[in-house]
């Protein structure tokens, strides 16, 4: 059965890592099982917008892997993304246009709190890391 999910990461992932990982692994399975996936990365979850935080993240899962830039790829090419770049500009210091993150500009769509409420009032299901 096909449902809507709705994933949020808003926390500082930087906090637990842990949990973040597990965040984009089941963002990354509701993707795999067929499920139509909304991302919304607002304060300090635009961090996983950073390459190179996603690099840190491989590094946690052993040396050498690239498990979580393989989950994040998946992500970026099958869900839909939403994002608040006054978040991105806060928390990674990026305008839009520059090309920073791993994700291009033109395929986020940019809001705020408004796009949070209607997708989660739209979705059957919620996860928030």
């Amino acid at each position: 059965m096909n449902r809507k999910y709705f994933v949020k990461f808003v926390s500082e992932p930087m906090n637990d890592v842990m949990k973040t990982i597990v965040g984009i692994a089941c963002t990354a399975r509701a993707i795999d099982d067929g499920h139509d996936v909304a991302v919304f990365f607002a304060a300090a979850g635009t961090r996983l917008l950073d390459p190179s935080y996603i690099s840190q993240l491989n590094e946690e899962m052993g040396k050498g892997s690239d498990v979580v830039s393989q989950m994040m790829a998946s992500i970026v090419k099958n869900a839909t993304l939403y994002c608040s770049f006054a978040s991105v500009k806060a928390t990674l210091g990026v305008n839009e246009g520059d090309g920073a993150l791993i994700v291009e500009d033109g395929d986020i769509k940019w809001s705020g709190p408004p796009g949070v409420i209607e997708l989660s009032s739209e979705s059957d299901v919620q996860l928030v890391y």
